[in-house]
């Protein structure tokens, strides 16, 4: 994926950006912030490994992680809704899941939850198990379905 290209798009919309990391420990963040001038487009990123740091810093619900867990849909939305509402973005991408090595009959290894915050819009949420991959590529795995999924928000609002 050209990240560069997704920048340019948000640029030439005004669109402001900010990410809420679990299982990519700042990947997407790093992603878009390697590159030259993403300070135009990028506020913010927010890395929540812990429950704790969930709720606190996102506002995550200590009932929503008791009763979804924090590899969950719902957990995914309330990051994104959190880490837009904290910086008053334009966008906010959120990534939760199990990289590996381990996981459980009901959460395996590789399956990730994706929530998308978006001024003017519903939230969307999205579920992938990517697989027993190993940790490295589903990580990266991670980043590039987040980032599509900006991506293709971004789009949607120049059509």
């Amino acid at each position: 994926m050209n990240f560069n290209a997704l920048l340019d798009l948000a640029k030439a919309q005004g669109a402001t950006l900010a990410t809420a990391e679990s299982c990519t420990g700042g990947m997407i963040a790093a992603a878009l912030t390697d590159i030259p001038g993403s300070s135009a487009v990028v506020d913010r990123g927010f890395v929540t490994y812990s429950n704790a740091a969930k709720m606190q810093m996102l506002g995550v619900s200590a009932q929503t992680l008791k009763d979804f867990g924090a590899v969950s849909e719902e957990t995914a939305r309330e990051m994104a809704e959190g880490a837009q509402r904290a910086a008053g973005t334009t966008f906010a991408v959120s990534v939760t899941g199990i990289a590996g090595p381990g996981g459980s009959e009901h959460k395996p290894e590789g399956r990730v939850c994706f929530g998308l915050a978006q001024s003017g819009a519903e939230t969307v949420t999205e579920l992938v198990d990517f697989g027993p991959l190993g940790r490295d590529k589903v990580r990266l795995a991670s980043r590039d379905h987040a980032l599509a999924m900006l991506r293709r928000a971004l789009e949607r609002r120049t059509a």
